[in-house]
């Protein structure tokens, strides 16, 4: 009888313990370096013109924006890391198109609560929908995401145009992976890190980190703005498309709306691994591994939310929630065969993202001394509160699998609330 294990491997699942890490992180490093050159890549490797080198004032605080979803905060950020007067509000152009006045009125109002506030008058500014970094650590809007209503913004420079409306000043954006990489700079105190890393794992997934200028060929000797001879790459990392894929994978990337893009992502982040459990499930029943009673409920279900196969193969009832995966396995045979296909998701979603980070270190350069490691702050809920495996505990072993014989260290450092705006803040504080 064809077993669970059996079964996805005739549809090419590769298992965590079948993954090839090195020759992963070696296609990793290549994409890495095309996009640096400005060459063919899955990878943008987009400059951020912002570095690590500066120092951040003893005692400062910053007026800080944080907007990337469907609302905005607006906080006052202190070092050590803490988010105070912190206020949430609609993203303008959420419920109804707005124009540009209306627009930027909500994000200066926000200033002007918070500016009189801060010692630094610098603003801060985490703006997580697609954008183009400019030297000046302004972006230039490329699109909307999240189905913001407020066309007149696109092809802007919103920090600019921000600062027309208060009459002038100074300001730094950048993106939330960024701003992530920047905060794990708030927390290091007495320590000393050679390097950093800032990695999102939730909805969807990006990774940043510090390159030398002199190995980032496409900018031409432009001048890093931050620090003599470095800057924070934007790696846009979800979109390495040089692994291979399962049938199931196939089945989930056709259903969404950018098939044949962000592979990567689609297979380690929590917009997907749901509808991957289900495509698997789907074709398992086809083959007979599951009752007809379960069969006939999995063929019916059109989608599937992470969080429900997550709990499904956690064994647990999220109060006030239905699961429809307790439904359709209520049969303990049934249960236990979705658990043998499903949890394998999970754990390759593990190992690839310890791969992509170890690629990260390495490129960095940095953490060759075990006192002065590489310093990765990770954030987002997928790598946090994954339930069916010890997600982030996977991930931290299998880095150190991968990175101790190249007698490379690092070090996943305590998580820091509200990390995009306290990152964005260190943004707004640095001084060269």
């Amino acid at each position: 009888m064809l077993t669970p294990e059996d079964f996805l491997a005739s549809r090419g699942f590769t298992t965590a313990a079948e993954t090839d890490r090195s020759a992963l992180i070696s296609a990793f490093m290549s994409e890495m370096e095309k996009g640096l050159r400005g060459e063919k890549s899955s990878l943008m490797m987009i400059p951020a013109f912002v570095g690590v080198g500066g120092r951040i004032p003893a005692g400062a605080t910053a007026a800080v924006l944080d907007a990337g979803g469907t609302n905005f905060r607006g906080g006052i950020v202190s070092i050590p890391p803490a988010v105070s007067e912190k206020r949430n509000q609609p993203m303008p152009g959420t419920d109804s198109e707005v124009g540009e006045e209306d627009f930027y009125a909500a994000f200066a109002g926000e200033v002007k609560r918070l500016l009189p506030k801060a010692s630094v008058k610098k603003i801060g500014w985490c703006f997580s929908y697609p954008a183009e970094a400019t030297p000046s650590l302004d972006a230039k809007l490329v699109r909307w995401t999240k189905n913001i209503k407020a066309p007149a913004i696109v092809g802007e420079y919103v920090g600019e145009e921000l600062l027309k409306r208060l009459g002038g000043g100074e300001i730094a954006v950048v993106n939330d992976t960024v701003a992530t990489l920047l905060a794990a700079k708030a927390s290091e105190g007495d320590k000393r890190y050679s390097s950093y890393i800032g990695f999102i794992l939730g909805t969807g997934t990006n990774a940043a980190y510090v390159e030398k200028i002199a190995n980032i060929p496409k900018l031409r000797g432009a001048k890093e703005e931050d620090g003599p001879d470095s800057m924070i790459i934007n790696a846009e990392s979800g979109g390495f498309d040089k692994i291979a894929t399962s049938d199931f994978d196939k089945a989930a990337d056709a259903k969404t709306g950018n098939p044949g893009l962000n592979i990567f992502e689609k297979l380690i982040a929590g917009a997907y691994l749901g509808q991957i459990g289900l495509e698997t499930f789907k074709a398992a029943a086809k083959t007979g591994l599951f009752s007809a009673a379960a069969s006939r409920q999995i063929s019916g279900m059109g989608s599937l939310e992470t969080m429900d196969l997550d709990n499904f193969c956690a064994s647990f009832v999220k109060p006030g929630r239905e699961n429809p995966l307790d439904a359709a396995f209520k049969d303990q045979a049934d249960a236990q065969v979705a658990k043998r296909l499903a949890i394998p998701v999970f754990e390759r979603a593990a190992v690839l993202t310890a791969v992509h980070l170890a690629a990260f270190v390495i490129k960095s350069g940095g953490g060759t001394d075990s006192s002065e490691p590489v310093a990765i702050n990770a954030d987002g809920s997928t790598y946090y509160k994954t339930r069916c495996i010890p997600f982030s505990e996977t991930v931290e072993r299998e880095l150190r699998s991968m990175l101790a014989p190249r007698n490379i260290h690092f070090e996943i450092v305590p998580r820091i609330d509200d990390a995009p705006m306290v990152g964005a803040g260190i943004a707004a504080m640095l001084r060269r």
